[in-house]
């Protein structure tokens, strides 16, 4: 935990600057003093040639090597990748245009995911979503973002959750593909009910005029790249995308961590 604090403070704006000067000493000092371990077993980290805290066992539990899937809603299909949709599509929004999964919102992953939601979850977050764009990064790259933007969460739920796990990992997305992070490019306008009381339908009617678009910003034609941490019916991010072509935005993928394949 003391590792984690200071390589989180390494990380920040005013280490940054001091790093500029002195280089990578930072770093390395933090190391010697406290060896990495990865984010979710806490085993001790092998000499990586990456930044990616994860060891090799929990890279192969929490990312399959291959999404064999739906494009459109990243569902599991028997018929393999289908650009077109699929069965589970109708009962999605239209608006999203596809879907890049890392894993079945089971297991491992899906105990990872829970412990994101918590207030000592942002290391962890921040070491998924790099997992999730070193996993998947032919298919984002393939999507052509012009900018990614996290599903945004209330304040109230916010400050309750003490931890943002969907912007964590817009910004490592983003860093990773190297694409403009627009963190305020959604707001959330009304405290929703969780998602995951509610039945089916209830949860488009629950997420219905939501989200709104922030003013003054210029979305005309541009595809956007939307990251959080499940999906389940489509709600939530089928609500984002529809009022960002709202905006004038030409395409809106989603980027997620766990595909839910039931209802709950």
């Amino acid at each position: 935990m003391v590792r984690r604090l200071i390589a989180r403070f390494c990380d920040g704006p005013i280490w940054g600057a001091l790093r500029r000067w002195a280089g990578s000493w930072g770093h390395t000092a933090v190391d010697l003093l406290f060896p990495p371990r990865c984010a979710f077993c806490d085993a001790d980290l092998p000499d990586m040639h990456d930044s990616l805290l994860l060891c090799p066992p929990c890279r192969d539990k929490l990312a399959t090597r291959q999404w064999i899937g739906c494009r459109r809603c990243g569902s599991k299909t028997a018929a393999g990748f289908l650009s077109d949709g699929c069965p589970r599509c109708q009962q999605m929004p239209r608006f999203l245009d596809a879907v890049v999964p890392l894993g079945q919102y089971q297991g491992d992953l899906r105990r990872a995911i829970l412990l994101m939601k918590r207030p000592a979850g942002d290391f962890l977050s921040a070491a998924m979503g790099q997992l999730l764009v070193s996993a998947r990064a032919e298919d984002l790259a393939a999507l052509e973002p012009d900018l990614v933007a996290p599903v945004p969460m209330h304040w109230l739920r916010l400050l309750w959750r003490g931890t943002n796990s969907p912007e964590i990992l817009a910004r490592a997305v983003a860093a990773r593909l190297d694409s403009p992070l627009e963190q305020g490019l959604l707001t959330r306008c009304r405290n929703t009910l969780p998602q995951s009381r509610l039945k089916p339908a209830e949860r488009y009617r629950n997420l219905r005029g939501a989200f709104r678009v922030q003013k003054g910003c210029a979305l005309s034609g541009a595809r956007v790249l939307l990251v959080d941490d499940i999906l389940t019916t489509g709600a939530t991010c089928g609500e984002a995308a529809r009022v960002l072509k709202q905006a004038g935005a030409s395409y809106v993928a989603a980027a997620i961590l766990g595909r839910a394949e039931g209802d709950t």
